[in-house]
């Protein structure tokens, strides 16, 4: 969506809401409910007369109503999911064409603009809107920056290591780093939280063949590697390691290839696998 309306349309999810269930009874022989005692949910009714409120059971309701149920069939009819009629509307399961969401755009962005201006005439239609995208670098040399401590919480046997033995799990990620670096020759970059160390200003060093970065006080990972990207990203081939989804979603703005935690994983595993099978 903000693709294809470059920034100007936001999408919004609401819950449909709720449908019978096609098996209603085997479903409350499993969890013997039983509405009449359930004090905290109650099925029941509270009706008004005379300025006071009394209770009336479920299956009693309909006796005391004096208006029609807006309801539009009963529990036990079947309901054709993909038509519901809910207080006099229509609801349809159905997808939107990409000529209604043109002619959306055109009733409300272009709606105040002179007919000169606007981008869409009636008697030359312009062509569907197409999103090509921020061209990638055509440079050859690749980064890969990894989100140290996520892989340390994703990784089982860094995980194991917490969390009596951090410094131990961070070597160890750094050794498997510093052999993956060797066999790919990718220029790697991995990043560290330090910033709720007082008064830390941040450290960056080589360890072997690997660059390492401790973020300084008050500044994040996340933060680090969003303003990493940033410079990095037009110019070089830029791979972002996490499982954050929201460090995804940053570094994929910036035009950067992502790999999980886990896809990590799997590729050193196949590096591993490589050397291997030439060395046997």
């Amino acid at each position: 969506m903000n693709s294809y309306t470059k920034g100007k349309g936001t999408l919004f999810c609401t819950m449909k809401g709720y449908a019978p269930c096609h098996n209603p009874q085997e479903v409350i022989e499993q969890t013997g409910y039983e509405p009449e005692q359930d004090t905290e949910h109650p099925s029941s009714s509270v009706f008004c007369a005379h300025g006071a409120g009394f209770i009336v059971p479920w299956d009693q309701v309909p006796q005391y109503m004096h208006v029609e149920s807006r309801m539009p069939v009963q529990a036990t009819q079947d309901i054709d999911l993909n038509r519901i009629e809910v207080a006099d509307r229509q609801v349809y399961d159905d997808f939107i064409e990409e000529e209604q969401i043109e002619a959306i755009f055109h009733r409300t962005f272009y709606a105040n603009e002179k007919a000169s201006k606007r981008p869409y005439k009636k008697q030359k239609p312009q062509p569907a809107v197409t999103y090509k995208g921020i061209p990638r670098p055509q440079s050859q040399k690749k980064y890969l920056i990894v989100d140290g401590y996520n892989m340390v919480h994703a990784w089982d046997e860094l995980k194991e290591l917490l969390p009596d033995h951090l410094e131990g799990a961070r070597m160890k990620l750094m050794d498997q780093l510093c052999d993956y670096q060797a066999l790919t020759k990718i220029e790697l970059i991995l990043v560290f939280d330090a910033y709720k160390v007082k008064g830390n200003l941040g450290e960056m060093f080589d360890y072997h063949n690997i660059h390492v970065v401790y973020t300084k006080e008050a500044e994040t990972a996340d933060a680090y590697i969003e303003k990493l990207t940033h410079k990095m990203a037009r110019h070089e081939q830029v791979t972002v390691a996490t499982s954050d989804g929201m460090v995804q979603l940053i570094t994929r703005g910036q035009n950067c290839q992502i790999l999980s935690a886990r896809e990590l994983k799997e590729e050193l595993g196949r590096a591993r696998e490589t050397v291997r099978a030439y060395l046997t």
